[in-house]
């Protein structure tokens, strides 16, 4: 489905994308980690066309730089990790603005398949009592989830996430995640996701793309990028003893000893 092939992306000196090519097919969930200033936000922010690039990206073949911006929206749905609101809309309200690329323009009437998909949207997210609620009033976990629903009911086949579940609770986690992977099983979509946390990685990838200093450390299956000899080098640390010491905690008898 998405393609990229050699693609660099500088700012002024520092290549922060660096000959970078990998592919993602359909119903794969394709997670790019590394540490931070790796490249992992720049690659999105390529593909969705909001940062100069050289290379191509490709979307069903494609250029999607030569492809206009309501017939991407059409096709690829982008949530970030940060939403600012300074207006009082409802849930409903922003849900719905993730029709805007299927109408022919701004005060065109919402048809029939406009609402189903609005309709589909919160119900997937568990949304719909909160539809009449203001967005300013929401938490984090559930103004996310609005933001997941507006995106979903643009009815897209391919997912860019930048850190989805940056600064949400654990329960939020779960919840997000687990929304992401059932709208996966759909035939015909994808999904790229910028995430730190490598547990979460391992857990949903089914494709893993670890970038160090803006170039491919390693890319592939999860299980095989997930390995010592890749992780290791570049985050300079044995990530899997930090794991499993992490893990020891939660054991019953950890603490047995103190």
């Amino acid at each position: 489905m998405l393609t990229i092939e050699h693609l660099s992306v500088k700012y002024g000196t520092l290549a922060a994308v660096d000959d970078l090519s990998v592919s993602v097919g359909e119903g794969q969930w394709l997670m790019i980690v590394g540490p931070n200033g790796a490249g992992k936000s720049t690659v999105l922010n390529a593909v969705s066309q909001g940062v100069s690039y050289t290379g191509t990206i490709r979307y069903e073949g494609k250029d999607l730089r030569k492809t206009d911006a309501a017939t991407r929206a059409k096709a690829i749905g982008v949530l970030s990790q940060n939403h600012y609101m300074g207006y009082a809309f409802t849930v409903e309200e922003v849900v719905r603005l993730g029709r805007y690329a299927h109408r022919s323009g701004l005060f065109s009437p919402h048809k029939a398949a406009d609402e189903a998909a609005v309709e589909e949207a919160l119900a997937y997210t568990g949304l719909k009592s909160l539809r009449k609620q203001s967005v300013l009033t929401l938490s984090g976990g559930e103004l996310q989830r609005t933001f997941l629903a507006q995106v979903f009911a643009q009815s897209p086949r391919l997912l860019l996430l930048d850190e989805p579940t940056n600064h949400l609770d654990l329960v939020y986690q779960k919840q997000l995640f687990a929304l992401i992977s059932e709208w996966l099983k759909t035939p015909g979509r994808a999904v790229v996701s910028v995430v730190h946390d490598l547990s979460l990685a391992k857990a949903y990838g089914t494709q893993t793309l670890l970038l160090h200093r803006g170039r491919a450390a390693a890319f592939g299956d999860t299980e095989t990028v997930m390995q010592p000899q890749f992780l290791n080098a570049v985050y300079d640390m044995d990530v899997a003893d930090w794991m499993r010491t992490l893990l020891g905690q939660w054991q019953p008898d950890a603490h047995a000893s103190n």
